[in-house]
């Protein structure tokens, strides 16, 4: 089979990814190489036979190299984001030096509808897409929808207080799994189509927030009440409680784009390519019921 690398393998996506590869699409360890920063990390997948790269966005210069004899790179979106525009300066380095290595096929992690989304940092997602549409290389974008993780950021403090505060109105998201979406990316990976495609990695079905509090009260037991508020005053209650200043409009601006109902997309195209149900929302919260409350 022809190589496949998978940057940011050290992290929660792209090490699930390459799990994913061996175990349930019977990739050959040989086949896959990990790229990371430090590749010292990745000691457990090179003890499986998977070579180990190291590819660091913020060193252009050494891209071309490290890609060098790939077929097939997944771009795993970075998390950089504490100075605006340097995500998309990293991603754009990426893409260059793999039309220069001789990629024959660019895949990259994206989000919904990045051209109109609210979410401050979806910029970076679409000009990437533009940056890889332009080298003429075949592409396969997978735009990611809201991780059922993230429900992390906010469901543990609403439940120690019992007040769910958000500014989503009656949007509607499809949460999917960070372990569906790897499964899913790993399907597309090692059986790729031929022409260029964007996948949307969503959940089968769509939550309110008052609905996903509704699921959160039936499997935790505790009390948990949804506040509506205006984006302005979401922004105010976080730096009440303490929230990093810089962080702030990005975290108000998932509610905005979920009021939206640019996050209200559902579809079955990860279970197509993962070849596996998808794990339901309630499942998840039952399944991580102590991490909720912690």
């Amino acid at each position: 089979m022809s190589k496949i690398l998978v940057t940011g393998a050290s992290g929660k996506l792209g090490g699930l990814v390459i799990d994913n590869l061996i175990a349930k699409q019977g990739v050959a360890p040989a086949d896959i190489v990990a790229g990371t920063r430090d590749p010292s990390k990745l000691s457990a997948l090179v003890a499986k036979g998977v070579e180990a790269r190291k590819v660091d966005f913020n060193d252009p210069a050494s891209l071309e190299a490290a890609f060098k004899g790939i077929d097939r790179l997944l771009i795993v979106s970075t998390d950089e984001l504490a100075i605006p525009g340097k995500r998309l300066i990293q991603h754009k380095a990426a893409v260059e030096a793999a039309k220069k290595a001789g990629v024959g096929r660019l895949f990259y992690t994206s989000l919904p509808n990045p051209d109109i989304s609210k979410v401050t940092f979806a910029p970076d997602h679409f000009g990437t897409e533009e940056a890889i549409k332009a080298t003429g290389l075949p592409y396969t974008f997978f735009r990611n929808s809201w991780y059922m993780e993230n429900l992390f950021m906010a469901l543990p403090a609403a439940l120690g207080t019992g007040q769910w505060y958000t500014s989503s109105g009656q949007g509607r998201i499809g949460h999917i799994s960070r372990g569906d979406i790897a499964k899913a990316i790993a399907g597309a990976l090692a059986k790729p189509v031929s022409e260029s495609v964007t996948y949307t990695l969503t959940g089968e079905k769509t939550y309110t927030t008052d609905e996903i509090a509704a699921l959160v009260r039936e499997v935790t037991g505790r009390p948990l009440a949804v506040v509506h508020v205006t984006d302005e005053q979401l922004a105010a209650g976080m730096a009440g409680a303490g929230v990093p200043a810089p962080l702030i409009p990005t975290f108000v601006s998932f509610d905005t784009n979920t009021r939206e109902g640019l996050f209200d997309v559902t579809n079955d195209e990860a279970a197509k390519l993962s070849g596996e149900k998808l794990v339901s929302l309630k499942d998840f919260l039952i399944a991580n019921k102590a991490a909720l409350s912690a």
